[in-house]
Protein backbone atom coordinates (compact mmCIF):
# COMPACT_ATOMS: atom_id res chain seq x y z
CA UNK A 1 0.00 0.00 0.00
CA UNK A 2 1.38 3.18 -1.01
CA UNK A 3 1.83 6.04 1.69
CA UNK A 4 3.52 9.36 1.16
CA UNK A 5 6.99 10.08 1.62
CA UNK A 6 7.37 12.06 4.99
CA UNK A 7 9.86 14.31 3.82
CA UNK A 8 10.56 16.08 6.90
CA UNK A 9 12.00 12.37 8.70
CA UNK A 10 13.28 11.38 5.46
CA UNK A 11 15.42 13.84 4.65
CA UNK A 12 16.47 14.82 8.08
CA UNK A 13 17.79 11.22 8.53
CA UNK A 14 19.68 11.22 5.72
CA UNK A 15 22.00 14.49 6.43
CA UNK A 16 21.36 15.48 9.93
CA UNK A 17 24.53 13.32 11.39
CA UNK A 18 26.97 14.02 8.79
CA UNK A 19 26.63 17.81 7.86
CA UNK A 20 29.04 20.44 9.82
CA UNK A 21 26.38 22.39 11.07
CA UNK A 22 22.63 21.27 11.34
CA UNK A 23 20.12 23.81 12.26
CA UNK A 24 16.89 21.56 11.17
CA UNK A 25 16.80 19.95 14.97
CA UNK A 26 13.72 21.46 16.95
CA UNK A 27 14.44 20.04 20.07
CA UNK A 28 17.19 21.74 22.64
CA UNK A 29 20.31 20.66 23.31
CA UNK A 30 20.38 17.17 24.38
CA UNK A 31 21.27 15.95 27.67
CA UNK A 32 24.14 13.36 28.72
CA UNK A 33 23.38 10.80 31.66
CA UNK A 34 25.30 12.47 34.06
CA UNK A 35 23.84 15.07 33.82
CA UNK A 36 20.60 15.01 34.33
CA UNK A 37 20.62 11.69 37.06
CA UNK A 38 22.21 11.59 40.33
CA UNK A 39 25.11 9.20 40.84
CA UNK A 40 22.77 6.85 42.96
CA UNK A 41 20.36 7.14 39.90
CA UNK A 42 22.73 6.34 37.78
CA UNK A 43 24.24 3.15 39.89
CA UNK A 44 20.41 1.51 39.77
CA UNK A 45 20.32 1.56 35.72
CA UNK A 46 24.00 -0.17 35.64
CA UNK A 47 21.69 -2.44 37.45
CA UNK A 48 18.72 -3.26 36.29
CA UNK A 49 17.93 -6.15 34.78
CA UNK A 50 17.35 -5.37 30.84
CA UNK A 51 14.23 -7.76 30.70
CA UNK A 52 10.52 -6.56 29.00
CA UNK A 53 8.92 -3.80 30.80
CA UNK A 54 4.85 -3.26 30.97
CA UNK A 55 3.83 -2.83 27.33
CA UNK A 56 1.58 0.19 28.13
CA UNK A 57 4.84 2.00 30.27
CA UNK A 58 5.25 0.97 34.18
CA UNK A 59 2.96 2.17 36.16
CA UNK A 60 5.24 4.56 38.06
CA UNK A 61 6.24 5.92 34.99
CA UNK A 62 2.37 6.30 33.90
CA UNK A 63 1.85 7.95 37.19
CA UNK A 64 3.83 10.33 36.77
CA UNK A 65 3.05 11.15 32.86
CA UNK A 66 -0.76 11.31 34.50
CA UNK A 67 0.15 14.10 37.17
CA UNK A 68 0.86 16.47 34.29
CA UNK A 69 -3.09 16.74 33.29
CA UNK A 70 -5.78 17.32 35.45
CA UNK A 71 -7.92 14.66 36.70
CA UNK A 72 -6.04 11.64 34.82
CA UNK A 73 -4.56 8.77 36.47
CA UNK A 74 -2.44 5.71 35.29
CA UNK A 75 -5.16 3.96 33.07
CA UNK A 76 -5.38 7.44 30.97
CA UNK A 77 -1.82 6.87 29.60
CA UNK A 78 -0.02 4.73 27.15
CA UNK A 79 3.35 4.82 26.83
CA UNK A 80 4.87 5.03 23.34
CA UNK A 81 8.38 4.95 21.12
CA UNK A 82 8.18 8.96 20.65
CA UNK A 83 5.21 10.88 20.06
CA UNK A 84 5.76 9.52 16.10
CA UNK A 85 4.36 6.03 17.25
CA UNK A 86 1.75 7.53 19.65
CA UNK A 87 0.79 10.12 16.23
CA UNK A 88 0.42 6.76 14.11
CA UNK A 89 -1.66 4.88 17.17
CA UNK A 90 -3.94 7.42 17.67
CA UNK A 91 -5.15 7.84 14.49
CA UNK A 92 -5.90 4.26 14.24
CA UNK A 93 -7.41 4.34 16.70
CA UNK A 94 -9.55 7.10 15.71
CA UNK A 95 -9.59 7.04 12.27
CA UNK A 96 -11.44 5.14 9.32
CA UNK A 97 -11.70 5.39 5.82
CA UNK A 98 -13.32 7.68 4.67
CA UNK A 99 -13.56 10.21 7.83
CA UNK A 100 -12.36 13.11 7.26
CA UNK A 101 -9.75 14.99 9.79
CA UNK A 102 -9.15 18.81 9.59
CA UNK A 103 -5.37 19.53 10.34
CA UNK A 104 -3.54 22.74 11.84
CA UNK A 105 -1.23 23.89 9.28
CA UNK A 106 1.83 24.66 9.04
CA UNK A 107 2.43 21.95 11.42
CA UNK A 108 4.63 18.71 11.81
CA UNK A 109 2.67 16.43 8.92
CA UNK A 110 3.44 13.04 9.99
CA UNK A 111 -0.58 12.95 10.44
CA UNK A 112 -1.51 14.30 6.64
CA UNK A 113 0.04 11.16 5.40
CA UNK A 114 -0.95 9.03 7.78
CA UNK A 115 -4.79 10.01 7.35
CA UNK A 116 -3.65 9.15 3.47
CA UNK A 117 -2.47 6.06 3.85
CA UNK A 118 -6.16 5.25 6.39
CA UNK A 119 -8.31 6.27 3.16
CA UNK A 120 -9.52 9.28 5.45
CA UNK A 121 -9.61 12.76 3.71
CA UNK A 122 -6.95 15.00 5.29
CA UNK A 123 -8.39 18.77 5.33
CA UNK A 124 -6.34 22.31 6.42
CA UNK A 125 -7.02 24.94 8.32
CA UNK A 126 -4.23 27.69 8.73
CA UNK A 127 -2.19 29.84 11.25
CA UNK A 128 -1.67 33.19 9.74
CA UNK A 129 1.19 34.84 9.53
CA UNK A 130 -0.45 38.97 9.18
CA UNK A 131 -2.32 37.72 12.45
CA UNK A 132 1.47 36.77 14.45
CA UNK A 133 0.32 33.15 13.82
CA UNK A 134 -2.93 33.43 15.29
CA UNK A 135 -5.78 30.68 13.70
CA UNK A 136 -8.02 31.30 10.99
CA UNK A 137 -10.74 30.10 13.35
CA UNK A 138 -13.42 30.91 10.33
CA UNK A 139 -11.75 28.80 7.97
CA UNK A 140 -11.50 25.56 10.74
CA UNK A 141 -15.14 25.97 11.27
CA UNK A 142 -15.99 26.38 7.31
CA UNK A 143 -13.87 23.14 6.90
CA UNK A 144 -15.42 20.92 10.00
CA UNK A 145 -18.55 18.90 8.75
CA UNK A 146 -20.43 15.31 9.98
CA UNK A 147 -17.88 13.84 8.21
CA UNK A 148 -15.10 15.22 10.42
CA UNK A 149 -13.70 12.60 12.62
CA UNK A 150 -10.93 14.47 13.96
CA UNK A 151 -9.70 18.55 14.73
CA UNK A 152 -5.74 18.01 14.71
CA UNK A 153 -3.84 20.75 16.37
CA UNK A 154 -0.14 21.34 17.51
CA UNK A 155 -0.19 23.26 20.87
CA UNK A 156 2.90 25.10 20.77
CA UNK A 157 2.56 24.74 17.59
CA UNK A 158 5.30 23.25 15.64
CA UNK A 159 7.08 25.31 13.51
CA UNK A 160 5.92 28.59 14.41
CA UNK A 161 6.06 28.86 17.98
CA UNK A 162 2.43 30.07 17.95
CA UNK A 163 -0.21 29.19 22.02
CA UNK A 164 -3.46 29.53 21.40
CA UNK A 165 -5.10 31.03 23.83
CA UNK A 166 -7.95 29.81 26.13
CA UNK A 167 -10.47 31.61 24.05
CA UNK A 168 -9.33 29.94 20.88
CA UNK A 169 -9.11 26.43 22.41
CA UNK A 170 -12.47 27.17 23.63
CA UNK A 171 -13.61 28.09 19.91
CA UNK A 172 -11.30 25.00 19.05
CA UNK A 173 -14.02 22.92 21.47
CA UNK A 174 -16.84 24.41 20.05
CA UNK A 175 -16.58 23.62 17.12
CA UNK A 176 -15.58 20.06 17.75
CA UNK A 177 -18.30 19.42 19.94
CA UNK A 178 -21.11 20.69 16.67
CA UNK A 179 -20.24 17.94 15.45
CA UNK A 180 -18.81 15.44 17.76
CA UNK A 181 -15.17 15.30 16.49
CA UNK A 182 -11.85 14.66 18.47
CA UNK A 183 -9.66 16.73 19.24
CA UNK A 184 -6.33 15.20 18.81
CA UNK A 185 -3.23 17.96 19.94
CA UNK A 186 0.20 17.67 19.83
CA UNK A 187 1.64 18.61 22.91
CA UNK A 188 5.26 17.93 22.94
CA UNK A 189 6.01 21.35 23.33
CA UNK A 190 4.14 22.16 26.27
CA UNK A 191 6.40 23.27 29.02
CA UNK A 192 8.69 24.70 26.42
CA UNK A 193 7.74 28.59 26.77
CA UNK A 194 9.24 31.54 26.82
CA UNK A 195 6.96 33.53 29.18
CA UNK A 196 7.64 30.02 32.11
CA UNK A 197 3.83 29.66 31.84
CA UNK A 198 3.23 26.34 31.14
CA UNK A 199 0.86 25.51 28.39
CA UNK A 200 -2.33 24.66 28.86
CA UNK A 201 -3.90 21.12 27.43
CA UNK A 202 -7.05 20.40 25.86
CA UNK A 203 -7.05 17.30 28.53
CA UNK A 204 -10.42 18.61 31.32
CA UNK A 205 -11.82 21.01 28.72
CA UNK A 206 -13.68 18.38 26.64
CA UNK A 207 -14.86 15.03 27.02
CA UNK A 208 -13.49 14.05 23.24
CA UNK A 209 -9.72 14.68 23.50
CA UNK A 210 -6.91 12.55 23.13
CA UNK A 211 -3.38 14.14 23.09
CA UNK A 212 0.06 13.36 22.76
CA UNK A 213 3.35 14.57 24.51
CA UNK A 214 6.80 13.25 25.34
CA UNK A 215 10.57 13.46 25.90
CA UNK A 216 12.13 14.63 22.77
CA UNK A 217 11.43 18.03 22.60
CA UNK A 218 11.04 20.21 25.43
CA UNK A 219 13.07 18.12 27.21
CA UNK A 220 15.57 17.90 25.50
CA UNK A 221 15.70 14.05 25.33
CA UNK A 222 15.31 12.63 21.78
CA UNK A 223 17.25 9.67 22.53
CA UNK A 224 14.68 8.13 24.92
CA UNK A 225 12.04 7.61 22.10
CA UNK A 226 9.97 8.14 24.98
CA UNK A 227 6.09 9.73 24.26
CA UNK A 228 2.71 8.74 25.32
CA UNK A 229 -1.41 8.98 24.61
CA UNK A 230 -3.17 11.15 27.18
CA UNK A 231 -7.12 10.40 27.30
CA UNK A 232 -9.93 8.91 28.47
CA UNK A 233 -9.83 5.32 29.82
CA UNK A 234 -11.81 3.36 27.19
CA UNK A 235 -9.69 4.95 23.81
CA UNK A 236 -6.32 4.70 26.05
CA UNK A 237 -7.29 0.85 26.48
CA UNK A 238 -8.49 0.79 22.67
CA UNK A 239 -4.85 2.45 21.52
CA UNK A 240 -2.81 -0.34 23.45
CA UNK A 241 -4.93 -2.76 21.36
CA UNK A 242 -3.05 -1.15 17.95
CA UNK A 243 0.04 -0.46 20.33
CA UNK A 244 0.54 -4.19 20.29
CA UNK A 245 0.95 -4.46 16.85
CA UNK A 246 3.57 -1.83 15.91
CA UNK A 247 6.62 -1.79 18.81
CA UNK A 248 4.68 -3.79 21.53
CA UNK A 249 7.02 -1.45 24.03
CA UNK A 250 9.32 1.13 24.48
CA UNK A 251 12.75 0.03 26.00
CA UNK A 252 12.88 -0.49 30.05
CA UNK A 253 15.87 1.39 30.49
CA UNK A 254 13.71 4.54 29.28
CA UNK A 255 11.04 3.95 30.94
CA UNK A 256 12.71 3.93 34.04
CA UNK A 257 14.64 6.87 33.06
CA UNK A 258 11.72 8.52 31.90
CA UNK A 259 10.51 8.06 35.62
CA UNK A 260 13.80 9.70 36.92
CA UNK A 261 13.16 13.10 34.46
CA UNK A 262 9.37 13.67 35.52
CA UNK A 263 10.42 13.55 39.19
CA UNK A 264 9.13 17.49 39.79
CA UNK A 265 12.59 18.86 41.17
CA UNK A 266 14.39 17.07 37.61
CA UNK A 267 11.57 18.13 35.40
CA UNK A 268 11.43 21.90 37.06
CA UNK A 269 15.71 21.41 36.23
CA UNK A 270 14.97 20.40 33.00
CA UNK A 271 12.50 23.16 31.55
CA UNK A 272 14.23 25.91 33.37
CA UNK A 273 17.54 25.15 31.44
CA UNK A 274 15.66 25.48 28.04
CA UNK A 275 13.59 27.92 28.80
CA UNK A 276 16.50 29.92 29.60
CA UNK A 277 18.20 28.75 26.15
CA UNK A 278 15.31 29.40 24.09
CA UNK A 279 15.17 32.99 25.49
CA UNK A 280 19.23 33.73 24.70
CA UNK A 281 18.82 32.11 21.31
CA UNK A 282 15.49 34.04 20.47
CA UNK A 283 16.67 37.34 20.92
CA UNK A 284 19.84 36.31 18.94
CA UNK A 285 18.02 35.11 15.87
CA UNK A 286 15.60 38.36 16.11
CA UNK A 287 18.79 40.39 15.83
CA UNK A 288 20.19 38.25 12.35
CA UNK A 289 16.50 38.77 11.30
CA UNK A 290 16.41 42.61 12.14
CA UNK A 291 20.05 42.27 10.07
CA UNK A 292 18.08 41.28 7.12
CA UNK A 293 14.15 43.14 7.32
CA UNK A 294 14.61 43.86 3.21
CA UNK A 295 14.48 40.17 2.66
CA UNK A 296 12.96 38.16 5.62
CA UNK A 297 10.12 38.08 8.15
CA UNK A 298 10.26 37.05 11.72
CA UNK A 299 7.65 36.50 14.15
CA UNK A 300 8.89 35.54 17.49
CA UNK A 301 7.58 32.19 19.02
CA UNK A 302 5.83 32.03 21.63
CA UNK A 303 7.42 28.84 22.78
CA UNK A 304 9.00 25.24 21.15
CA UNK A 305 12.83 24.87 19.89
CA UNK A 306 12.54 26.54 16.46
CA UNK A 307 11.91 29.67 14.50
CA UNK A 308 9.71 30.11 11.45
CA UNK A 309 11.42 32.69 9.27
CA UNK A 310 9.09 33.50 5.79
CA UNK A 311 11.43 35.70 2.96
CA UNK A 312 11.03 36.87 -0.75
CA UNK A 313 13.58 35.29 -2.39
CA UNK A 314 12.58 33.96 -5.84
CA UNK A 315 13.97 30.27 -4.51
CA UNK A 316 11.95 27.21 -3.36
CA UNK A 317 12.66 26.91 0.30
CA UNK A 318 13.57 22.48 -0.70
CA UNK A 319 16.13 23.97 -2.87
CA UNK A 320 17.54 26.77 -0.74
CA UNK A 321 17.72 24.21 1.78
CA UNK A 322 19.33 21.88 -0.43
CA UNK A 323 22.22 24.17 -1.54
CA UNK A 324 22.80 25.20 1.59
CA UNK A 325 23.44 21.81 2.77
CA UNK A 326 25.49 20.80 -0.25
CA UNK A 327 27.56 24.37 -0.67
CA UNK A 328 27.64 25.42 2.56
CA UNK A 329 27.78 22.61 5.30
CA UNK A 330 24.47 24.11 6.44
CA UNK A 331 21.38 21.88 7.32
CA UNK A 332 18.04 23.80 7.99
CA UNK A 333 14.23 23.28 7.34
CA UNK A 334 11.91 23.79 4.39
CA UNK A 335 9.21 25.58 4.94
CA UNK A 336 7.42 23.04 2.76
CA UNK A 337 7.81 20.05 4.68
CA UNK A 338 5.04 21.73 6.93
CA UNK A 339 3.30 22.70 4.04
CA UNK A 340 4.52 26.41 3.30
CA UNK A 341 6.46 26.78 1.38
CA UNK A 342 9.04 30.16 1.36
CA UNK A 343 9.90 29.49 4.76
CA UNK A 344 12.56 28.33 6.75
CA UNK A 345 12.41 26.93 9.83
CA UNK A 346 15.82 26.80 12.06
CA UNK A 347 16.15 25.09 15.44
CA UNK A 348 16.91 27.80 17.89
CA UNK A 349 17.77 25.29 21.02
CA UNK A 350 20.95 24.93 20.25
CA UNK A 351 24.37 25.56 22.15
CA UNK A 352 24.38 29.36 21.79
CA UNK A 353 28.20 29.33 20.19
CA UNK A 354 26.49 26.97 17.80
CA UNK A 355 23.53 28.36 16.71
CA UNK A 356 25.85 31.80 16.26
CA UNK A 357 28.51 30.30 13.71
CA UNK A 358 25.21 28.75 12.27
CA UNK A 359 23.62 32.09 11.27
CA UNK A 360 27.04 33.22 10.19
CA UNK A 361 27.34 30.71 7.31
CA UNK A 362 23.43 31.23 6.47
CA UNK A 363 24.09 34.96 5.98
CA UNK A 364 26.73 33.91 3.77
CA UNK A 365 24.91 31.20 1.80
CA UNK A 366 22.19 33.56 0.87
CA UNK A 367 24.30 36.25 -0.02
CA UNK A 368 25.58 33.75 -2.27
CA UNK A 369 22.89 31.51 -3.64
CA UNK A 370 20.49 34.44 -3.94
CA UNK A 371 23.00 37.33 -5.08
CA UNK A 372 22.03 39.54 -2.48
Amino acid sequence: MYIRPFDLERIQSLYENTVPYNLTESGFHPFRLNELLTSGQLNELANLELGYGQTNGSIPLRNRIADLYPGLMEDNVLVCNGSSEANFVACHTLLEKGDEIVMMIPNYMQIWGIAEEMGAVPRAFHLREENNWAPNLDELHNQVNHKTRIIAICNPNNPTGYILSIDEMKTIVEIAGEVGAWIYCDEVYRGAELNNIETNSFIGIYDKVLVTGGLSKAYALPGLRLGWLAGDKETIADSWSYHDYTSISSGILSQRIAEFTLEKSTRDRILNRNRELLRSNVELIQGWANEWKDNVRFIKPQGGGMAFIGYNMEISSSFLSERLRKEFGLFIAAGDWFGMDNFIRIGIGAERSYLEEGLSILTKGIKQICEI
